[in-house]
């Protein structure tokens, strides 16, 4: 069988041909231009090194501010409670570290999905952590709004449908900036030493409780009105701590500022934190309930024990009542002693 040769129109070839050698000059260039800007980031990182004694200094200067103690600490209500480092205190942690280069890049996308690669490298010592986040295009809504039509629809755990729908620009924006500052958060606190963190977390809960202290009615005010900013009003805030705002101690204070923080950074929303507290008072509440019963359980044998001999001890006591007295034995009669027998003194006393 003989090769056909292929007939190729000019016109054509000519537009992709010269289209795709743009395309790689452009791409040529732009990886020479990353080049020189790693190897630019390098070469100032290996000319000036980090002094962690400094880094130290200025992370416990930023401890002591007062502002940046308010958001450096999250919690976030899961099982007894999940507390650590804010987003806002690793992004801090990282500039006074320097020569740590966090970097962020689409690797796919299609119409429901896009893929981000985050990465966190240390140029002095070439040690590199990355980390692929998934932002959906997509948003929840309780409520289907007038003339939109869901791209599916689940049931949630209270049993009602929650709809699913295309998310605008913003809501796509917001996601993926709280996903990426999550990511760098996790991959930093790789790089920067323990010690130091932990020891900048512990002037950070005193610089709070100084705060506190000095003024509670403003440090309450504080919180007030930062949960307010969020939409959570004061009476939600009573619910959540049990009582009212006059009577929260210097604890309640810094478990509202820490839970304020990890709704902040997108960690959690005010939704859940009361759904997690709903459960764990249901679960409290049937533990409770279950030991009561145990108790219950364990006490009826001992009180059947106790009214078995109770019971007995009353049977015995009316059958000892009922039962005749024995007759008193018959004394016995003295016995008779016998008259010795007299001898005569002679014949004449014998016959008379």
């Amino acid at each position: 069988m003989e090769n056909t040769p292929a007939i190729i129109n000019p016109s054509e070839s000519a537009l992709p041909v010269a289209a795709q050698s743009a395309s790689e000059s452009a791409a040529l260039a732009m990886a020479a231009q990353q080049k020189a800007v790693v190897e630019a980031r390098y070469k100032m990182a290996l000319a000036r090194p980090r002094d962690l004694d400094a880094v130290r200094q200025n992370m416990l200067k930023d401890a002591r501010r007062p502002s940046f103690a308010s958001v450096a600490i999250y919690h976030k209500p899961i099982g007894k409670g999940v507390e650590g480092p804010s987003i806002r205190f690793v992004e801090a942690a990282i500039r006074n570290m320097t020569n740590i280069l966090t970097e962020t890049s689409t690797i796919s996308e299609d119409e429901e999905r896009r893929v981000i690669r985050v990465a966190v490298s240390d140029l002095e010592t070439n040690t590199y952590f990355s980390q692929d986040v998934t932002v959906t295009k997509t948003v929840e809504r309780s409520k289907l709004p007038q003339g939109e039509k869901p791209i599916r629809v689940r049931t949630n755990s209270y049993g009602k449908p929650v709809y699913i729908l295309h998310g605008t620009d913003d809501d796509i924006l917001n996601k993926q900036n709280s996903l990426i500052s999550k990511a760098v958060r996790t991959l930093g606190l790789r790089l920067i030493p323990g010690d130091l963190v932990d020891e900048a977390l512990y002037y950070v809960r005193q610089t709070m409780a100084k705060q506190d202290a000095a003024d509670p009615d403003a440090a309450k005010n504080r919180i007030i009105d930062a949960f307010a900013q969020l939409g959570v009003p004061v009476e939600a805030l009573k619910d959540f701590l049990g009582h009212e705002l006059s009577s929260i101690d210097p604890t309640e204070l810094q478990l509202l500022r820490s839970t304020y923080s990890a709704i902040k950074d997108g960690e959690t929303t005010w939704k859940a934190v009361m759904d997690d507290k709903a459960e764990r008072e249901a679960e409290a509440k049937a533990a409770t309930s279950a030991a009561r019963k145990s108790d219950a359980k364990k006490a009826e044998p001992a009180t059947e024990k106790a009214q078995t001999r109770t019971d007995t001890a009353a049977r015995k006591a009316t059958a000892t009542r009922q039962q005749p007295a024995p007759e008193p034995e018959p004394e016995p009669e003295p016995e008779m002693e016998e008259a010795p027998e007299m001898e005569p003194e002679n014949d004449n006393d014998m016959f008379g």
